[in-house]
């Protein structure tokens, strides 16, 4: 099993293993796309509050994944086809078979979690850019935040030198919102210098924080009281830590990034590990943060 882990404490790597190794970013890259969402609200080419073009949703919405719009983990065939190592579906075939144009709840009433919301942000920032999605956010948050080498993959052979575990023959292209690259180190240091508001205002950090309350505590989870804000999971651990950042996994592996909000430390930390363990991943991750 591959496992790496980083530590930054006031701003600078203290503690790590392997922490340079390529590893999927899984659903970390929505806190990503979420960040450059916000730059673009923070240009002023976009409002996090008007509905989005002819849909009922806003921005908001579909960051705190409040927009009512489906999803398709749910869909056996979906897994059934990523296992058998086939190509992704058009994206036409994928929004035909969870029925994307009925939407589960009023937006803004309900909480559903769902990668075709951020497939929609992505399609806006490369609306609002005129750039494809991963030269906009390495334009727009990575190069800004000081993060070199991520980059999105787009085949399976970007995965060559990647960390997947035993999902050596998986397509990136399965994660339709966009599966990003990079080290633990560089998704640390990433989300360290976002909400210390080193790319958006503070104003816009505190609405990434502010989450809608989930049902809590997480069976099986180390979550006592779990909430999502804008690309953020945002909330207090069984270990008493407020803390927000993002776990994700995929096929073979898992990644928790998350950093402390409550003032006492000033601290991130981001664990992967090569197991389909969200529970155990974010585990590490909070020690890493109350050490």
């Amino acid at each position: 099993m591959v496992e790496a882990s980083a530590l930054v404490e006031d701003g600078i790597v203290v503690d790590s293993h392997d922490a340079g190794r390529r590893v999927p970013w899984w659903s970390f890259s929505k806190t990503v796309l979420a960040a450059a969402s916000l730059v673009l609200v923070r240009d002023g080419l976009v409002a996090l509050d008007t509905p989005v073009g002819d849909k009922p949703y806003t921005l908001r919405h579909l960051l705190q994944h409040r927009s009512g719009l489906p999803d398709y983990g749910g869909l056996h065939a979906y897994h059934e086809a990523v296992g058998r190592g086939d190509a992704p579906w058009p994206i036409t075939d994928l929004l035909e078979r969870i029925d994307s144009d009925r939407l589960r709840d009023t937006p803004g009433e309900g909480w559903d979690y769902s990668n075709i919301g951020y497939r929609q942000v992505g399609e806006l920032i490369e609306t609002l850019t005129g750039m494809k999605l991963n030269a906009a956010l390495q334009r727009l948050v990575l190069e800004p935040l000081g993060i070199g080498r991520v980059f999105m993959a787009r085949s399976p052979s970007d995965l060559a030198n990647v960390a997947m575990g035993e999902a050596k023959n998986y397509h990136p292209g399965w994660v339709y919102h966009g599966l990003l690259i990079g080290s633990v180190q560089d998704a640390a240091l990433l989300l360290d210098r976002l909400l210390k508001g080193h790319l958006i205002p503070a104003d816009a950090v505190q609405d990434m924080l502010s989450a809608h309350v989930l049902p809590g505590p997480v069976p099986g989870r180390p979550w006592q009281s779990p909430g999502y804000g804008l690309g953020v999971m945002a909330g207090e651990t069984t270990m008493g830590l407020k803390v927000a950042g993002h776990t994700g996994g995929g096929p073979g592996s898992t990644i928790a990034v998350y950093r402390r909000t409550d003032g006492e430390r000033d601290r991130t930390a981001a664990f992967f590990r090569t197991d389909e363990d969200p529970a155990g991943t974010e585990e590490r991750t909070f020690e890493l943060l109350s050490l």
